[in-house]
C-alpha cells in the first residue's frame, strides 16, 4: 500500500514533463509567469506550452492539445476560461497523469456546480487525476516546480496540503522567514477529484516528510480522514488548521471553495481520538510545524517541566501564567539546583529560581559563555523537559557584540550535547520593531535555524508550540 501511493504520486512531486495551458505569445499571463518561475527554480524537464495556433511561446515549441505532446505529461498547469477546460481535458487521451486547474468559476459558485461535475467527468475521460479547480498550483522543491516566486529551494521535512491558494502562499513565505523547509505544498481548491485525504496518505508514506500540515475547509469524506489518521497512530505529527469552525466561518468557507464545513465538536473529537494537533491561527500553525521540524518528540517522557532562561523578568512572569494555561509547568528549582546556581556567584539582580532572569550584564560575562555554566547546573540537577532561552534584543542594542548572542546559543548547544535527548531547546528572539534591530534579528534567526534551532518571536508563541509537541507526545505515550 505504501509503495503504491508513493509511485502513484511521484509524477506530481517529481514531474519529468510539464504542460502549461493558457500562456500567451505576448507574455504576461499567469501561465507565462509560471513558465518563468519554474525555469528560474531550476526545473530541467521538458516544458510543453499548449496553444491552439502558436508555433512557440517563451522560446518553447507549442502544441495544439494535451494529446499532441512528444511525451506523456506528468503535470499540466491549466489557467484558461472555465468553460474551455472540460473539452481540453477530454482530448488528452490518457497522456496526462495529473492536471491542476487554476481557473475558478466552478463549484465555489452556484452557477458553476454543473460545470465542475463536467470537469471531473472530462478528467476521467481523459485518463488523468485532477487537482482543483480554483487553486494556485504546487510547490515541490524535490521536483523544482513552484507556483510562487518566493520559495526556499532546499527540500525539507514539512509536507503541506492547502485548500486555499493564497494561504498556501502565506505558508511558504512566512515559513521561509521562520526557517521551515518543505517536502512539498499542494493547493487543492475545490477538490473535484483529488482530495486532502489522498495527499495526506502520500505524505504519511513519504520518507522525506516528517510532519504534515493541512489547511482545510472541509474534509470531504470525514470518515476516511478519521480512518487514515487512526491507522497512522500518530507515527508522524499532523497539524490541522481548520477553516470554518464557527457559524460565520462555515458561511465564508462555502463562498470560498464551495465547502460544507462540519461542526467544530467533530474536529475536537478527531484530535482527541487520532492525536492530530488543531491550530487556531496561521501563526500557531506555522509555529507548531516549526517545533515538529526541529524537535524530536519524546513520547516516553512527554513535555511538562519547562525552564525559562533569559533577560526580561516581567516577560517571564507573563509566560509562566501562559504556560500554566497550556498545561506546561514552570516550577521553582529544588534546593540542589538553587545551591549550584548560587555557587556560580552571578552578578546581583540575577534570579536563580525558575524562571532564571539574567540581565544583560550577567549574560555578557565571558562574552556570553557564562550561559554554559548556568545551563549545565540546570540540566544536571533540574532535569527539565524543555528549556526556552529568551533574549530581548533591545536590551543588547549598543551594549553587546554580535558574538555574545552567538556564544549564548553555542553554549546552550554544548550543554544539549552533554545531555542528549533530555530537553527540547527553543530560542525566543524578542524585538521592539526598530528596523536595524529587526535586521539583526533576521540574520541571527537564520544562523540559529541553520543549527536546527526553532526560533520564535515571543515566549507565548514558543509555549503554544511546545504545548502542541506535548499533546502529540502524550497521545503517542498513551498508545505505547
Amino acid at each position: 500500500m505504501t509503495q503504491n501511493v508513493i509511485e502513484r504520486f511521484k509524477p506530481l512531486f517529481e514531474p519529468k514533463t510539464v504542460a502549461v495551458v493558457g500562456a500567451s505569445t505576448k507574455g504576461g499571463t499567469l501561465p507565462n509567469v509560471f513558465i518563468r518561475r519554474i525555469r528560474e527554480f531550476g526545473y530541467s524537464g521538458a516544458i510543453y506550452p499548449i496553444h491552439p495556433s502558436a508555433e512557440s511561446i517563451d522560446g518553447l515549441k507549442a502544441y495544439r492539445s494535451l494529446g499532441d505532446t512528444p511525451e506523456p505529461v506528468d503535470y499540466a498547469y491549466i489557467a484558461i476560461a472555465a468553460a474551455q477546460v472540460p473539452p481540453l481535458l477530454a482530448e488528452a487521451r490518457g497522456r496526462v497523469r495529473f492536471a491542476q486547474v487554476i481557473s475558478s468559476g466552478f463549484g465555489e459558485v452556484d452557477e458553476g456546480r454543473e460545470l465542475q461535475q463536467a470537469l471531473a467527468a472530462a478528467a476521467r475521460a481523459g485518463g488523468m487525476r485532477l487537482i482543483g479547480p480554483n487553486c494556485l498550483g504546487i510547490y515541490t522543491p524535490r521536483g523544482r516546480v513552484t507556483f510562487t516566486e518566493t520559495a526556499p529551494e532546499e527540500s525539507g521535512p514539512v509536507g503541506i496540503i492547502s485548500q486555499s491558494g493564497g494561504l498556501g502562499t502565506d505558508i511558504i513565505r512566512r515559513g521561509l522567514t521562520r526557517g521551515l523547509k518543505f517536502s512539498g505544498l499542494i493547493t487543492v481548491g475545490n477538490c473535484a477529484d483529488i482530495s486532502a485525504n489522498d495527499l495526506l496518505e502520500f505524505y504519511l508514506a513519504d520518507a522525506q516528510t516528517r510532519v504534515v500540515g493541512l489547511y482545510i475547509e472541509t474534509a470531504g469524506d470525514g470518515r476516511r480522514l478519521f480512518e487514515i489518521l487512526r491507522s497512522a497512530r500518530a507515527a508522524k505529527p499532523v497539524v490541522i488548521l481548520k477553516g470554518g469552525r464557527t457559524r460565520q466561518g462555515r458561511a465564508a468557507a462555502v463562498s470560498h471553495t464551495g465547502s460544507l464545513a462540519g461542526d467544530d465538536r467533530a474536529w475536537v473529537a478527531l484530535s482527541k481520538q487520532t492525536g492530530c494537533v488543531m491550530a487556531d491561527t496561521l501563526d500557531g500553525f506555522i509555529d507548531a510545524l516549526l517545533a515538529f521540524q526541529a524537535l524530536a518528540p519524546q513520547p516516553r517522557r512527554p513535555t511538562r517541566r519547562v525552564v525559562l532562561f533569559g533577560n526580561g523578568g516581567g516577560a517571564s512572569v507573563l509566560a509562566t501564567d501562559q504556560f500554566a494555561r497550556l498545561g506546561l509547568d514552570v516550577e521553582s528549582f529544588d534546593k540542589q539546583t538553587v545551591d549550584e546556581l548560587a555557587g556560580l556567584k552571578l552578578p546581583p539582580g540575577t534570579s536563580i529560581t525558575n524562571p532564571v532572569d539574567a540581565p544583560v550584564g550577567t549574560l555578557q560575562q565571558e562574552d556570553g559563555r557564562v550561559a554554559e555554566k548556568i545551563l549545565a547546573a540546570i540540566y544536571g540537577s533540574g532535569r527539565p523537559d524543555a528549556l526556552v532561552m529568551h533574549l530581548n534584543l533591545s536590551a543588547f542594542a549598543g551594549r553587546a557584540k554580535t558574538e555574545v548572542l552567538d556564544n549564548l546559543v553555542q553554549a546552550a548547544l554544548r550543554v544539549q550535547a552533554r545531555y542528549p535527548g533530555q530537553a527540547h531547546f527553543v530560542l525566543v528572539l524578542r524585538s521592539d520593531g526598530e528596523p536595524a534591530l529587526e535586521e539583526r534579528k533576521r540574520a541571527f534567526r537564520a544562523r540559529a535555524a541553520a543549527l536546527g534551532i526553532p526560533v520564535y518571536d515571543e515566549i507565548a508563541n514558543a509555549g503554544a508550540a511546545l504545548a502542541a509537541l506535548a499533546f502529540h507526545e502524550r497521545f503517542v505515550h498513551s498508545r505505547v
